[in-house]
């Protein structure tokens, strides 16, 4: 297992976390037995953004005395009113459902303002007293660290400059990174995922995440297969379908992404979801496959390495993710991100300009002028 830094929270989270819904409903024995798959994988993050008593409970009892081993992420304002998952901003309802799960776990890691998508989302939470019931339980140490939900770039964006929030979980995945942002997700996960909507990365998301990175937001990931989708022979935009591990390596080769939580309702499925480690670089790659829109990706890095090897040593997607990271804001480089660029041993400078990278690249990036742009920028 692998562990990352989320974002400015100081915790260190394994790069696959266990995404807990598929255990609503299972019973204790199963429940514990994903329990003990991922823990003794090293899996150290848990979601738990299921309002039901039950599975809170069985997750809980399957942990025992683990507690302190792993990092939950508990959703404020996700309830069960209805009989099924639902939203509420109502402040008596909203405490009836967290204090149960606080109850359970004893405080939660990762207080997650629960699915901030519209307008309406936003101001429902922080033109409210729910941000001021969030913050109350941030300064009683029932919960850790503040963080939300969204599946909207636009309005994660403008949640992340409030200062709030240190961490957030985003769908990523790179169908979801080329689908205009006023589209909704949920409309494509429930239908069809045909090409024709796809019009290249869009500019929205990639915006994001250069803001997640510049503020140091963590990102942990939800729905990195697209509902399924993207590894579906009938259902992918693409030219064929990615497999697991692709749509894995993808997310986490995003700026500030530390954990991708993937499903599992077996334990053969959280042996399957961890042996990503054991993979070699060339069944991981995602590139090939997303390539089949190379002209939608024409220009973009998305951070693949095919432009290795450099005869100069340089990690040249680390110097263009710092550099998009940087091209926000290029007057006023966080220091952070400054940082970063400088603790790589080789940097944009070292460029001999073989144009090697560029002749690999199947996106068409112009290597050479990143390079250049990156050591005015940094040195």
């Amino acid at each position: 297992m692998y562990y990352n830094d989320l974002g400015k929270t100081g915790k260190k989270v394994s790069a696959i976390g266990l995404g807990c819904e598929h255990l609503d409903g299972k019973p204790y024995g199963q429940v514990k037995e994903v329990v003990d798959a991922a823990v003794e994988n090293g899996i150290n993050i848990f979601d738990v953004f299921m309002p039901g008593r039950e599975v809170r409970e069985n997750i809980a009892k399957a942990l025992g005395e683990r507690r302190e081993k792993v990092m939950i992420q508990g959703h404020i304002g996700s309830t069960d009113v209805h009989q099924q998952y639902d939203i509420s901003r109502e402040l008596p309802v909203v405490k009836k459902y967290y204090e149960e799960i606080l109850s359970i776990f004893g405080y939660i890691d990762f207080g997650m303002m629960f699915y901030i998508d519209s307008e309406k989302d936003y101001k429902d939470v922080f033109e409210t007293e729910f941000i001021d019931y969030v913050l109350r339980l941030k300064e009683k140490g029932d919960i850790r660290h503040i963080g939300f939900s969204s599946h909207n770039p636009i309005t994660a964006a403008k949640v992340i400059r409030t200062g709030v929030p240190e961490m957030m979980m985003f769908s990523i995945n790179p169908a979801f990174d080329m689908l205009p942002s006023e589209e909704d997700i949920f409309d494509h996960i429930e239908t069809d995922m045909g090409v024709k909507l796809y019009r290249g990365l869009d500019p929205k998301r990639a915006e994001l995440y250069r803001i997640c990175s510049a503020n140091q937001v963590g990102i942990t990931v939800m729905k990195s297969l697209g509902g399924g989708k993207l590894i579906s022979e009938k259902h992918t935009p693409f030219a064929k379908p990615l497999t697991v591990p692709q749509c894995i390596h993808y997310a986490l080769s995003r700026p500030s992404v530390a954990s991708v939580m993937t499903g599992a309702q077996t334990r053969e499925e959280v042996l399957a979801a961890v042996g990503y480690f054991d993979l070699d670089e060339s069944e991981k790659d995602y590139s090939q496959v997303i390539a089949t829109m190379k002209n939608d990706f024409k220009g973009n890095c998305v951070y693949c390495s095919h432009c290795l090897p450099c005869p100069s040593e340089i990690d040249i997607a680390a110097v263009n993710k710092f550099l998009d990271i940087a091209r926000l804001t290029p007057d006023q480089v966080p220091p952070s991100v400054r940082s970063h660029y400088h603790s790589l041993l080789h940097r944009g400078n070292e460029c001999i300009e073989c144009r090697s990278c560029e002749e690999r690249c199947p996106f068409g990036v112009a290597v050479v002028e990143n390079m250049k742009e990156a050591e005015k920028i940094f040195e």
